[in-house]
């Protein structure tokens, strides 16, 4: 099937308004200073809260 009738660009574009990236949100970690993302272990040492840290993969490592 193809459409009866042409979009014309404006709706096609505000249509795609919402495709676009959106930036992710870090902070920095205050165990080791790196930044992460919120609420998630760090990538660096694996801080998570104070007591409890998560063993960390690297790759290469």
């Amino acid at each position: 099937m193809t459409p009866a009738f042409r979009q014309s660009p404006g709706r096609t574009r505000r249509r795609r308004s919402h495709h676009a990236l959106k930036a992710s949100h870090t902070v920095l970690c205050p165990n080791c200073g790196t930044s992460k993302r919120p609420h998630t272990a760090c990538s660096g040492c694996g801080y998570v809260r104070p007591g409890l840290q998560v063993k960390t993969t690297r790759a290469g490592q």
